[in-house]
């Protein structure tokens, strides 16, 4: 087997546990009434209210139209406001309401129970060089020079 098939196989096995652990994901969201993604946007604004549109999409790695109607959805929700900038009307921030900050906890014991079911029978090592290995992934696909395979 060549080292093509090689990497292939590992991207598609990947592809496939991200499948796995989305859907788990996406039950799980349905139980707390997020809809699929607003716990990554919500993520983002816990660690740094007030920031523009772009600021979130370049954040979460997505279009700003994407931004866009999530935060339409979740305004609707009532999870978030968006206030125009005190010093450029044209720009708007995005701010945490009470039921977003509220929320944050039932979203963390949501990833947890996520990574018990997903991580069970792992010990501290390997999860400490599984999340190394992810991160190294994630790196390499980010970069704008990405070779393609030969």
């Amino acid at each position: 087997m060549s080292n093509r098939c090689l990497r292939e196989m590992m991207g598609h096995s990947l592809a496939q546990t991200c499948k796995l652990l989305r859907i788990r994901a996406h039950g799980m969201l349905d139980q707390i009434n997020l809809y699929r993604g607003q716990q990554f946007v919500l993520g983002v604004l816990w660690e740094q209210e007030g920031i523009t549109h772009s600021e979130l999409a370049e954040a979460l790695h997505v279009q700003p139209s994407t931004v866009t109607n999530a935060l339409k959805r979740m305004e609707k929700a009532g999870l978030v406001e968006r206030r125009h900038d005190s010093h450029d009307a044209r720009v708007s921030r995005v701010y945490l309401t009470e039921a977003g900050r509220a929320i944050r906890g039932a979203v963390e014991e949501m990833w947890r129970a996520l990574d018990t079911q997903a991580f069970r029978g792992f010990s501290a090592e390997e999860k400490e060089t599984l999340d190394r290995m992810l991160t190294r992934i994630q790196e390499n696909l980010l970069q704008k020079d990405v070779n393609e395979c030969k």
